[in-house]
């Protein structure tokens, strides 16, 4: 009965050992459950007992689901610790801009000057003429009215009594130089931007400047609170100094000579505007087409207008600009008809274009 005593007691030992040794195999690098100092001990040298000897009880070891939950939540809290939170590491947000940044509210349009090209790469059909008369005529009817000449010729700034010659800063400095246009702007009969010979070399110096094409649009923001009316006269060409009007004008008003060739230009400057309007100022529109140096006495002169009004309808203005020898004298005195010769028939068509100028931007 001893011997059968020893027996079971060591089969019970070596059960207790195999239990432990089937958790140790499942152990994934945590803390050995506790055991009792009884189950430590090895089976191969088992203390004398009687049959009624028995092992102390040991503490159930928790499962092993609760242990593996329990360390990865420990993991999981130690490396919030050092890691970077994901806001840390990305962008800012859009709320974060917001705070920070003040938001730009869109400016309120404000009544900016009407911005009027007169262009036609034809010579010789009065744009010059026209540009000062008709801006001479608009201040007369309470506008504030400027002028710029865009042409290296300086017809328009020697028909207000100013040498092109002798000016010191001229549009040429405004468009490459970046100067302020209020810097070269002279008080006469109008507000005029003088032109100078340098002109003729803007073209080329520009060429390399980023937004060329934009200058005068940029040079104008300065004073396009400052007057009602800016009207520029252009160079008799297609080139970057026309294209810069162009771009900067809100309407276009094309001069033609009551001949057939001059009106062969008109199909030019429709492709060019056709190609700002897509590319650079889809705002450019043709205020009107005016007919000039008309003489009714002609066949040619009467048919060259009725081809113009076929074509273009009510694009042609009723205005006709007659021939008259105020137009040459007046620039002689520095002046414009309107001032040369008040009274004259010559004056009372710019003054008659005016109204028709104002009635169709009312309309």
């Amino acid at each position: 009965m001893r011997i059968l005593s020893r027996k079971n007691h060591a089969r019970r030992n070596s059960v207790s050992e195999e239990e432990k040794d089937g958790h140790d195999d499942v152990d994934f690098g945590t803390a050995p459950a506790a055991t009792s100092p009884s189950a430590a001990r090895p089976a191969a040298a088992p203390p004398e007992a009687t049959v009624t000897d028995t092992p102390e009880k040991t503490a159930p070891a928790p499962p092993v689901e609760d242990e593996l939950a329990r360390v990865e939540e420990e993991a999981a809290a130690e490396q919030s610790e050092i890691r970077m939170k994901a806001s840390d590491l990305l962008a800012p947000t859009k709320r974060d801009l917001e705070s920070h940044i003040k938001p730009i509210t869109p400016e309120v349009p404000t009544d900016r000057a009407d911005v009027i090209s007169f262009a036609n790469q034809k010579g010789g059909v009065a744009k010059t003429t026209s540009t000062l008369n008709m801006a001479v005529a608009l201040a007369e009817l309470g506008n504030r009215v400027l002028c710029i000449d865009l042409d290296p010729q300086g017809n328009l700034t020697m028909s207000q009594g100013i040498d092109p010659d002798k000016v010191e800063f001229s549009m040429y400095d405004v468009l490459v130089n970046d100067m302020p246009i209020s810097e070269v702007i002279s008080h006469r009969e109008i507000d005029i931007a003088v032109a100078s010979l340098d002109l003729a070399g803007a073209e080329i110096a520009m060429s390399t400047k980023i937004g060329r094409e934009r200058s005068l649009e940029k040079a104008l923001k300065e004073v396009d609170n400052d007057y009602d009316y800016i009207c520029i006269d252009t160079p008799p060409s297609l080139g970057l100094l026309t294209i810069n009007a162009l771009t900067a004008s809100n309407k276009v008003i094309i001069p033609v000579q009551c001949e057939y060739l001059s009106m062969r230009g008109l199909v030019q400057l429709q492709s060019t505007l056709k190609m700002i309007q897509e590319n650079l100022n889809p705002n450019v529109q043709i205020e009107g087409i005016l007919p000039t140096m008309f003489d009714s006495r002609t066949l040619h002169a009467r048919e060259a207008v009725s081809i113009l009004e076929e074509n273009f309808g009510d694009l042609v203005f009723k205005s006709r600009i007659r021939k008259a020898v105020k137009f040459a004298e007046a620039p002689v005195r520095g002046a414009s008809v309107l001032k040369y010769d008040p009274e004259s028939r010559a004056a009372s068509y710019y003054r008659n274009l005016a109204k028709e100028v104002l009635k169709d931007g009312s309309s």
